[in-house]
């Protein structure tokens, strides 16, 4: 929605009080990765005297993709026995790898999973409902996912992250904008800065290792809402890509952020469809009735082997939909009627457990999908709802892969890898010092919480190991840290300096707002780089006319105003969605391949290309000379496992 801020609060940098915060860890991001992470670094640091903190933009309590809460935990291998099913590590890996079309980091992949069973029950001993069946075990939603009562999944978290690393040691409604580098060796962190949303004051954090754990980005692309509700997306309207964009400043390598994940949902109100497809064995039709994964089923031998593949990989049960678009067979709707009277049986007690079971299913998580049908008169019971892909989202916990290339574990990370990193410490990234979490590391997705918190873990214990064994002495350049005020704060001057010129504010020759900034953002990467203007197809005209409206909006950015530290907030997300946009056309430009059909088509190269492109896309962006560097790195497998 369009801002109207109730009144000015403009701030002159100088005027503005500055706060440095000395510490040893320092993490950026209070979602799942970033409170596992505060969870783990503070066990290991006490016993070596060391400080950990945690920054966060909103409140811990509330913040992430996991904000609304949620219904299932999606991510449970069960080595133990405690669900329905017990699975092995190496059918995970294979299904994570074939889901992603053959990709995947198979090292990352195998360490967060060897592990997140015990991330789970540490869930249920801080308090954390799990459905249990009357023998007691964990009830399953699917192969890997659990069902949970998790309306407050996050606040229980979030406790138990705060407790950890103690009062005092965690700051929120802070935007971090920017890493420091170390002044006497530019490849290596120093720490941070940012600003307090809520009152004047610019934050200095020292650091000797930084973990980013900022969450994906939404909004780059048009989304499907409008008008009031074109802040309505799928995946958390404030993941911004700050991660990407703070991490490629500070020369860190990044890793198939080509890749973008469609989520397929009711329509509108974006309510998973995961639990109706898994629990409910609900069925999704065309127009016609027909169930057209099944006559659609041939469509996948074209991908072989993954076409083949058990489950079908995501992006192509979004293909196989996406073709009944095409060809004027839609809307698609999802027979939740007809699933949920299979399912009662004719037993009244039994359709009434089923009916609160599958509105909770929402009322955990999306809330609007139940407001959607009660405002349309929409009874699930009754009569079928609407599902439709959305707009995309650039992502690495989920059924996505962007992020930064990461170390992976020394005992699973094949020896090709080891090369391209300066010390050998899990999700390091290629800067020293740096970690990247959640949905900011790349190339192992399906993390989702459980195994986000799990990373978080994972690197939370190597960043306080390499503070110990490599004793770095960071230092900050402190004009660097001015510059980067008077940087932060200058939308606030301009709009102070040129109110006046016009009568309107959104009408000035010399400034605009960020809502402004962010439409035009959408607009572009809709219709070039693949949105639902053109059904996700792009090609490598279309992508390099984006990039070409892309500079001249990143030239524009100089000319961002704001009103208020809410508005100077947004000003800083554009900034960071506007460069993870164009990381992301860069890659797409890249791969020259349709790798993922259902998330994105390149037109001009429409087939899979095995022989070229059974590879991760690596960059790196040069910011002293701004350029961007590409390269191929070869998929390893790591774990035994086969088509």
């Amino acid at each position: 929605m369009v801002y109207y801020p109730k009144k000015h609060e403009l701030y002159k940098p100088e005027d503005v009080e500055t706060v440095e915060v000395e510490t040893d860890v320092l993490i950026v991001g209070g979602g799942f990765a970033g409170c596992g992470a505060a969870y783990e670094a503070a066990y290991w640091a006490k016993a070596a005297g060391l400080k950990v903190t945690l920054v966060e933009k909103a409140a811990i309590e509330r913040s992430g993709a996991v904000a609304q809460g949620l219904s299932a935990i999606n991510t449970y291998i069960d080595l133990s026995g405690r669900s329905e099913i017990q699975n092995n590590l190496e059918d995970y890996v294979r299904y994570v790898t074939l889901d992603m079309m053959g990709v995947a980091r198979e090292d990352l992949v195998a360490d967060y999973a060897r592990h997140v069973d015990g991330t789970v029950h540490l869930f249920e001993k801080w308090g954390l409902p799990i459905w249990k069946t009357p023998e007691g075990k964990y009830v399953r939603e699917g192969q890997w996912q659990i069902m949970i009562h998790g309306e407050s999944y996050k606040p229980i978290i979030a406790e138990a992250a705060k407790t950890a690393i103690g009062e005092g040691n965690f700051y929120e409604r802070i935007m971090i904008t920017h890493l420091l580098m170390d002044k006497n060796d530019p490849s290596r962190v120093a720490g941070a800065v940012g600003f307090s949303v809520r009152e004047p004051k610019f934050y200095v954090f020292k650091a000797k290792a930084v973990i980013l754990a900022t969450g994906g980005a939404t909004l780059l692309f048009r989304p499907r809402s409008t008008g009031e509700a074109a802040g309505r997306t799928w995946y958390a309207i404030f993941d911004t890509g700050s991660g990407y964009c703070m991490a490629l400043w500070a020369g860190a390598e990044l890793t198939q952020m080509e890749h973008r994940f469609i989520p397929f949902r009711f329509k509108d109100g974006y309510g998973p469809v995961g639990a109706w497809f898994l629990f409910f064995k609900c069925r999704a039709v065309n127009c016609r009735g027909e169930a057209y994964i099944e006559t659609r089923a041939a469509e996948l031998e074209k991908y072989k082997p993954y076409g083949l593949a058990a489950p079908t990989p995501t992006p192509l049960r979004n293909h196989q939909a996406l073709l009944e678009v095409r060809e004027g067979l839609g809307p698609i709707y999802m027979m939740t009627h007809e699933a949920m009277e299979a399912l009662a049986g004719g037993d009244p007690k039994k359709a009434k457990k089923i009916y609160d079971e599958a509105f909770e299913d929402f009322l955990d998580m999306t809330v609007s999908q139940a407001l959607l049908w009660a405002c349309q008169n929409i009874d699930p019971q009754e009569q079928p709802s609407e599902a439709a892909t959305a707009e995309p989202y650039i992502m690495g916990s989920h059924s996505g892969c962007a992020g930064a290339w990461v170390c992976g574990p020394e005992d699973l990370m094949p020896e090709e890898y080891k090369a391209d990193f300066p010390f050998i410490y899990n999700r390091m990234t290629t800067v020293k010092g740096l970690f990247a979490i959640g949905d900011v590391a790349g190339a192992n997705p399906h993390k989702f919480s459980s195994g986000s918190f799990t990373e978080g873990r994972l690197a939370g214990k190597a960043a306080v190991k390499y503070i110990v064994e490599q004793k770095p002495d960071t230092a900050i350049d402190e004009a660097k840290v001015a510059e980067l005020k008077e940087k932060i704060y200058a939308p606030m001057v301009r709009y102070e300096q040129y109110k006046n010129t016009s009568v309107d504010d959104t009408i000035n020759p010399n400034f605009f707002f960020p809502w402004q900034g962010l439409v035009r953002l959408q607009k572009l990467m809709d219709e070039y780089a693949g949105g639902i203007a053109t059904l996700y197809t792009t090609n490598e005209v279309m992508l390099k006319r984006a990039l070409e409206l892309l500079q001249f909006l990143k030239e524009d950015l100089d000319a961002l105003a704001a009103r208020d530290l809410h508005e100077l907030q947004r000003c800083w997300e554009l900034v960071h969605r506007v460069w993870t946009a164009e990381c992301h056309v860069r890659h797409l430009m890249f791969r020259q391949e349709t790798r993922w059909p259902g998330y994105y088509y390149r037109s001009d190269y429409p087939d899979l290309d095995d022989e070229n492109w059974k590879v991760f896309v690596v960059s790196k962006y040069n910011a002293e000379k701004d350029e961007w560097e590409f390269k191929k790195v070869p998929y390893k497998q790591v774990v035994e496992w086969s088509y």
